[in-house]
Parts: C-alpha cells; sequence; structure tokens
C-alpha cells in the first residue's frame, strides 16, 4: 500500500525528494457537490519508484508549488479538473504538463478513461472504486486508498508506451502542443455577466426581462464565490428567469414568484435581488450571447453539417479522435470569423485552410466511390449540360 502522508515533516521531506525527479505523474480526489469552488480531499503523486498520498486535510500542500514551478514534467489524466485545483490549494499549476488521456485522442482512441487506456497499452487494470465515496470523511478506508493509488500507478508507464507510438507516427508534438494549450487556458470561471449564458431558458428573454436576468445572474455567482456554495442553492435557474420576467420592486413582490423561498432571501439577500433588478431595467448595455450556428449567414448553415461529417472522415483516416481534430463548435467559430483552434498550428494546416477554401469555392468535397467523403480541388465544370 502507497505511504498516507499525514504530517508537515513528512511532506516537506517528499517535496525535496519529488523535485528532483525528471518528471511526476500526479492525481487528485476532490468533492464541489455542496462548494463552489473544488474541496481537494487527496493528492496522489508517483515517481521513480515512489508513490505517495497526500491528506490535504491534514497538510498545507501549498510546499507543493516548488515541485510544480520546478522542470519536471508532471503527468496527468484528464487533468483539467485537477489544473484548477492545483491552482486553488498550491498558487499554481505545472510548468509542464503532458496529459495521456489527450496523447490518446492522437492515437484515435476517443473513450480515453484510464481504464481503458491501461487496458489497451498496458493490458493491466486497476481496482474498481465507488464513484460516489466520500473522499473527504476521515478515517480513509484501505479500499479507498488502494483506489486512489491506482490512479497514478501505471501513469509513467503509461506515458512512455503513448509517446513511443506517438513518435512513431510523427505526432508527439502535436499531443505536447495539445497539452501546453490545456496548461495555458483560463481556469477561472466564466465572467459574472456572462453567466446568464448557462441558463438555457434565460437566453430567449428579451429587453428589460434580459437584462434584468444577466444582472441577477451575475449577483448570484459573485454571491455564490463570495459564500463557497453552490450557485443553485443561492438562487435556482427558474427562480432567475421568473424575477428577470415579473421584475418585482418589493419583497412581498419577490415572495410570490416561482422558485424562490425563504432560505433564498436570508441575511440581506432579499434587499440585494430587488437592488440588482433596480440596476437591470435601468441598464442600457445588456450582454449580448456570442454567436451560435443559428446565427450563421444562412448560406453557411449547411455547411456545418457537411464539414463536419468531413471532419469524422478525415478523423478516422488520420487514426484521430473527432474531438481532437474539430469540434462543431471549431467549425461555427471559423465559418463565423471567431477565433478558434482551427486558426493555428497542425489544425489549421489539415482542417481550417481546407474548410476555408471549401467556403470560398476553390474545393469540393465528393465521394470516391466506397463511400468515402474527399476534399478536392474543384473543377468548376458542371455535370452534364
Amino acid at each position: 500500500m502507497a505511504e498516507l502522508i499525514v504530517d508537515q515533516d513528512t511532506f516537506a521531506a517528499t517535496i525535496e525528494d519529488l523535485a528532483t525527479a525528471d518528471r511526476y505523474a500526479l492525481d487528485t480526489e476532490f468533492h464541489r457537490e455542496r462548494t463552489y469552488y473544488p474541496q481537494v480531499a487527496l493528492v496522489q503523486l508517483a515517481w521513480n519508484d515512489s508513490l505517495v498520498l497526500v491528506d490535504p486535510l491534514a497538510v498545507d500542500l501549498r510546499p507543493l508549488a516548488t515541485v510544480l514551478d520546478g522542470p519536471g514534467l508532471c503527468i496527468l489524466h484528464a487533468g483539467t479538473q485537477d489544473l484548477e485545483v492545483l491552482e486553488l490549494s498550491c498558487g499554481t499549476v505545472p510548468s509542464r504538463l503532458f496529459d495521456t488521456q489527450i496523447a490518446a485522442g492522437f492515437l484515435g482512441v476517443s473513450t480515453g478513461s484510464l481504464v481503458s487506456l491501461l487496458e489497451r497499452f498496458l493490458s493491466t487494470s486497476i481496482p474498481k472504486g465507488d464513484r460516489l465515496t466520500d473522499w473527504l470523511r476521515r478515517p480513509l478506508t484501505d479500499d479507498q486508498l488502494t483506489y486512489a493509488a491506482g490512479d497514478v500507478l501505471h501513469l509513467l508507464e503509461l506515458t512512455d508506451v503513448i509517446t513511443a507510438e506517438l513518435t512513431e507516427m510523427g505526432r508527439l508534438e502535436w499531443a505536447q502542443e495539445e497539452s501546453t494549450i490545456v496548461l495555458n487556458r483560463p481556469r477561472n470561471r466564466r465572467p459574472p455577466e456572462e453567466a446568464v449564458l448557462r441558463i438555457k431558458e434565460a437566453r430567449s428573454l428579451k429587453g428589460k426581462a434580459f437584462r434584468v436576468a444577466t444582472a441577477l445572474a451575475a449577483w448570484r455567482e459573485r454571491r455564490a464565490a463570495e459564500l463557497d456554495i453552490p450557485v443553485r442553492q443561492v438562487m435556482p435557474d427558474i427562480a432567475v428567469v421568473a424575477v428577470a420576467q415579473q421584475a418585482p420592486s418589493s419583497i412581498d413582490g419577490l415572495k410570490k414568484i416561482r422558485g424562490i423561498d425563504s432560505r433564498h432571501l436570508r441575511k440581506g439577500a432579499d434587499r440585494e435581488i430587488l437592488t440588482t433588478v433596480a440596476a437591470g431595467i435601468a441598464a442600457d448595455d445588456p450582454v449580448k450571447p456570442p454567436p451560435r450556428s443559428g446565427d450563421l449567414p444562412r448560406q453557411l448553415r449547411p455547411v456545418v453539417t457537411l464539414v463536419t461529417s468531413w471532419i469524422a472522415q478525415l478523423a478516422r483516416d488520420h487514426q484521430l479522435d473527432p474531438a481532437i481534430l474539430a469540434t462543431r463548435a471549431d467549425v461555427e467559430n471559423l465559418l463565423g470569423g471567431e477565433p478558434g483552434r482551427l486558426d493555428t498550428g497542425w489544425r489549421a494546416d489539415l482542417v481550417g485552410e481546407p474548410i476555408a477554401a471549401l467556403v470560398n469555392g476553390a474545393a469540393a468535397l465528393a465521394f470516391d466511390g466506397d463511400g468515402r467523403l474527399v476534399l478536392e480541388q474543384r473543377s468548376n465544370l458542371p455535370l452534364g449540360s
């Protein structure tokens, strides 16, 4: 069983040793069901021949920043949320990153769970755990510790195998580039002023109602962050929309709105909501939702479906996960003139420029006779007379 670190001196010695490693595997266990920010419950680390589990309820994790800021390569699997946890608990993220899930996508693996990758590349398995286990409860059980250790136990070996295959296919640089993109992506939640866009029913609101919903969703986001509670506990989505539509001006009116009950109005929240409603009504510069596929010029709308079909074929031809190559949102951004992943790097060469040629009329899509879509230079010769 891996060593469980529960005192600061042992952790300090671990950091000193870990800082000398060329690379290290890392994973975290956390909860965020009852909080706004993720609560880290365990950190798993493996390097060289060592594997430890660090209890952040007993140990200050901030010294780990020394390792994260150092030259060692941090290996994560599906590490986007782990990066958020590290930034919150250590004040920094790794200086270098290799994500095995992302890397496997460049080998055509579209269901890149750690279990499936270990079975495919190493012919091994790890203990199954309870998906709903409470990682914040102490003491942790032996089964929990064994399961947690399994998340990093084979990660270095898995990286070696994936890296070798990527190198053979000439795609290691692509995978490294993609991991760097994830590493540099902002991890803070979107600006509160854009929180309204996460409420599906609010997107169709117009005029005053949309202005109020925008102001109210932003207030809800800030209050949730301040109290470190989920936004739904501040006010549910249905209440945000109902308040925006009815725009109450009194507490009595507010109490009659669907979705609002006494717990949403405590500690001065009732007055803050009314103030926010008034501010929304008075606002003259509402947030405008970003363009969606329905907002594309009419002549380009069929292109999205056509191009995504070609991308799926291209992904199969190149043994790539289609989501790694380009998503529907990527295509919509490109066609709508919005900056995105298809503008630069290897994606621009493989996907972005061919799509531009298709839209500009310089290229055409056709079936090759075997049911495959191919993008080829347009002849401009009409079929028949």
